[in-house]
């Protein structure tokens, strides 16, 4: 395999019930981090990515520290030292204990929390995420506008620039459903997202400001590669540059296709790896850069195909 290799981690929506399961029944090394997963968070994660619900799975509280065990122990297993690295949201928690920047343990503590604080920041059924097909971000940014401009109480943000032409929008319910009526007229192609809150907008700004307390009690050393910051798509190289930019990422956009442009350029990458628990990140990847050889390992049958 080619060497210049950097490693992509995916983000919340991608659980499913049998996450890591195929791993743990394999490794030791697995064994050992869902056990050390379970003591940390005083519950027993392994059984809910094992065998769900997937009701209780997909709360965010849980599914965030289940995606960022299973991204780390494919990550671990494969032995891959790559160049740099970037992960969607969640995933760049992942990321950075991948780096060695963050413990496990820790990483596994603050996206628990960070789950919490990110569900109970805006009452149930008050928000809503859009997927936008087609406008560029200056053109969505316009229409945005033409919403919320002078409107008190209508809140639509970009929480995630994924691919040119895929954009999606965060906000309460007015605020998305007066752009949903916008798009309608300009026949903008969007869809609804399944999620439980508005993430990546300021409707999180009570989680931004919980978790930041627990980020300033967490150490942080300097990354082994270089992270790609969903907040400024640009090479995060120590750990307090990481600490201050997730602050800033629970109300910010997820920069993602500039960060993977940016990474793929500034190493000269010739492959990418997706550890987690789906191809999502690949399937973007296609839309930004389709040159690259592509990777996943999600399971231990993609680990021994990608070995």
């Amino acid at each position: 395999m080619k060497q210049r290799i950097a490693a992509l981690f995916t983000g919340q929506g991608a659980q499913k019930i049998g996450m890591g399961k195929s791993f743990f029944e394999a490794s030791e090394v697995a064994q050992e981090l869902f056990k050390t997963a379970d003591k940390t968070l005083g519950f027993k994660l392994s059984e809910l990515c094992f065998k769900g619900p997937i009701e209780e799975l997909t709360l965010t509280a849980n599914a965030q520290p289940a995606l960022l065990l299973t991204s780390f122990i494919a990550f671990k297993l494969s032995g891959i030292q790559p160049l740099a690295g970037a992960g969607h949201s969640l995933g760049e928690y992942s990321a950075l204990v991948a780096a060695g920047s963050l413990k496990f343990e820790d990483a596994i503590n603050l996206v628990h929390k960070r789950g919490r604080y990110m569900q109970e920041a805006v009452p149930a059924g008050t928000g809503k995420m859009i997927a936008v097909m087609g406008p560029e971000e200056v053109e969505l940014q316009e229409l945005i506008n033409q919403v919320t401009n002078s409107r008190t109480g209508v809140i639509v943000e970009i929480a995630n620039l994924n691919t040119p032409g895929q954009t999606v929008l965060s906000g309460n319910n007015s605020g998305i459903d007066d752009f949903l009526k916008l798009a309608g007229e300009k026949k903008i192609k969007v869809i609804p997202l399944n999620v439980s809150a508005p993430f990546h907008c300021s409707l999180m700004q009570s989680a931004a400001d919980k978790l930041a307390i627990d980020l300033e009690l967490t150490e942080f050393r300097d990354p082994e590669w270089v992270i790609y910051s969903n907040v400024t798509a640009q090479a995060v190289k120590t750990g307090v540059t990481a600490r201050e930019l997730l602050k800033k990422q629970v109300c910010g956009s997820v920069r993602w296709f500039e960060s993977v442009r940016n990474m793929l350029q500034e190493n000269n990458i010739e492959v990418t790896i997706e550890f987690g628990a789906s191809d999502v990140l690949t399937k973007m990847q296609k839309r930004i850069n389709d040159t690259v050889e592509k990777y996943v390992v999600s399971d231990m049958q993609q680990l021994q195909a990608l070995i």
